[in-house]
């Protein structure tokens, strides 16, 4: 009997709020060992620490100096939980060091950014994953391969919207710091209706025309933004940020067809031809969370849902969406690769 592969070394950089989240499903596993947390103070760290990893034995060791924690605790791969900007910096150093890089959302904040890193996580032969939602479940693989297949013919229209009670719930924070944010609402849980919508519709951007509304704070709160792609596909999202009920809804329309879901957390899905709904969904599969995704493939047991390729898609369109919001014209992607 073959014995059990050792458990994969993890670092978590930036013990904010939703690092806990990732906490606590690592620590469900028993094929992951948390070495190391990082974080601008030994304070943050500790207190994430208490909270979130009390039970662990042997705790992790706590750093304020990422090159000597990577050094010291020597991790298999890192948890990237930092604010947006700082993303490609993080993320690159993680590479340099040899680690596995599983980044929160955005994956970086200019289309620039997300060519170089594609680049280095090839050099490196290292797993850049992103951690969507969407991409993970049966649900969305069930809509991709519908598209592909053209299983209700060909996918013509696609409308969306999400609505968070998120600028009172982020006012003051990080978040609405352009700095270190690199926009608002769009950029921070509208990322997921965005990857969901180019995961899904695997083409190269071709324009974007966009509004955007700060409501008198340093970023983005409401977005109105209307997508072409290449291949004819259009798509019409509304993202909503000062809304005190949650909720969101993605519809893709065919021409036999359309398919309603959840397109934050997949947690739903509908699909209807002209003779009625399609009942059962030959969904395949059980839903991961991104964190056993991940880890599934750092293990080789699995390859990635989320690759760099898709924070080129994102941060092309998150780019044009900001151009055309600002000079009021149709945008374009640039798809300037660095030298």
């Amino acid at each position: 009997m073959p014995s059990p592969s050792p458990a994969v070394r993890v670092a978590i950089l930036g013990c904010g709020g939703f690092a806990g989240v990732h906490a606590k499903r690592l620590v469900a596993r028993d094929d992951v060992e948390i070495v190391a947390l990082c974080d601008v103070s030994d304070d943050i760290t500790g207190k994430y620490c208490q909270t979130h990893l009390g039970t662990l034995d042997p705790q992790p060791r706590r750093f304020v100096d990422r090159a000597t924690m990577y050094k010291e605790a020597k991790p298999d791969a890192v948890f990237i939980c930092t604010p947006h900007t700082l993303h490609y910096e993080h993320a690159s150093e993680a590479l340099a060091h040899g680690c596995h890089v599983f980044l929160e959302k955005p994956m970086v904040t200019s289309a620039e950014q997300a060519y170089a890193l594609k680049e280095e996580a090839e050099r490196a032969g290292r797993i850049v994953f992103i951690g969507y939602n969407t991409p993970c479940s049966p649900e969305f693989d069930f809509i991709r391969e519908s598209i592909r297949k053209g299983t209700f013919g060909r996918l013509e229209l696609i409308v969306a919207h999400i609505s968070q009670n998120w600028m009172k719930g982020t006012a003051g924070k990080w978040r609405q710091d352009p700095a270190l944010s690199g926009g608002g609402q769009a950029y921070d849980s509208g990322a997921h209706l965005l990857n969901s919508l180019v995961w899904s519709v695997e083409s190269n951007l071709d324009s974007v025309y966009a509004f955007i509304d700060n409501r008198e704070t340093p970023v983005d709160i409401n977005s109105a933004i209307n997508v072409r792609f290449e291949n004819g596909v259009m798509a019409a999202i509304g993202i909503g940020g000062n809304c005190p009920v949650y909720g969101t809804h993605m519809t893709f329309l065919f021409e036999k067809g359309k398919i309603d879901v959840d397109g934050w957390n997949a947690a739903w899905i509908a699909a209807y031809t002209a003779e009625g709904p399609v009942d059962p969904l030959p969904l395949k599969g059980e839903k991961q969370t991104p964190d056993d995704h991940f880890i599934a493939c750092v293990q080789g047991k699995a390859t990635p849902r989320t690759n760099p390729d898709h924070g080129i898609a994102q941060s092309e369109l998150m780019d044009a969406i900001y151009e055309s919001a600002k000079t009021g014209q149709v945008a374009r992607p640039r798809r300037e690769q660095p030298a």
